[in-house]
């Protein structure tokens, strides 16, 4: 082997292990590296309003809700024509009493997500064979390929049993 390829290939493999992930304790984050801004994220600010009297409003209390602060739930609620003083934040909606009994019906666990998310971190540890990489790759990728469905697949097989399907776009439309 030349020294110059040892060279490199030592180069590379420093290079490689100063990677490091800070991310790996989170789970999965769906984010957009375009620089742009979220515009999903972006909720206007509430138009000022002169009360009817400033004797009447409350005194300030830092960390309090302020007249202004965005409320998209009870506005919501109040568009769709419900009262949005009846909104609790806090409580599941007395309509899915039903459901969250019939979910729960084995028990329930308050902590499940920092549950699944130890147990995922673990099971990527152990997917990943080497902890270093030259290029950045999402590591769900990697670790969870082998669970992907087969989209194409499956529709082919619904499409073969006589069952009705929507139209899909053709097979590698997104490459």
């Amino acid at each position: 082997m030349k020294l110059s390829h040892m060279v490199l290939m030592t180069g590379l493999i420093g290079l490689a292990a100063c990677s490091g992930d800070e991310r790996d304790i989170r789970l999965h984050e769906l984010r957009s590296n375009s620089g742009q801004p979220e515009e999903f994220a972006i909720v206007p600010n509430k138009p000022l309003e002169q009360p009817p009297s400033y004797n009447a409003l409350p005194t300030p209390a830092p960390g309090a809700a302020n007249r202004t602060d965005q409320t998209p739930k009870a506005d919501a609620v109040a568009v769709l024509g419900g009262n949005p003083a009846r909104l609790d934040e806090t409580a599941a909606p007395r309509g899915d009493a039903a459901l969250i009994n019939r979910a729960s019906r084995y028990g329930r666990q308050g902590d499940i997500r920092g549950q699944l998310a130890s147990e995922d971190l673990a099971f990527r540890k152990r997917k990943s064979i080497f902890n270093w990489k030259l290029v950045p790759e999402d590591e769900y990728d990697k670790a969870y390929r082998a669970q992907w469905l087969d989209a194409y697949g499956v529709l082919d097989a619904f499409r073969r049993a006589g069952v009705r399907t929507p139209s899909a776009p053709p097979e590698g439309w997104e490459d």
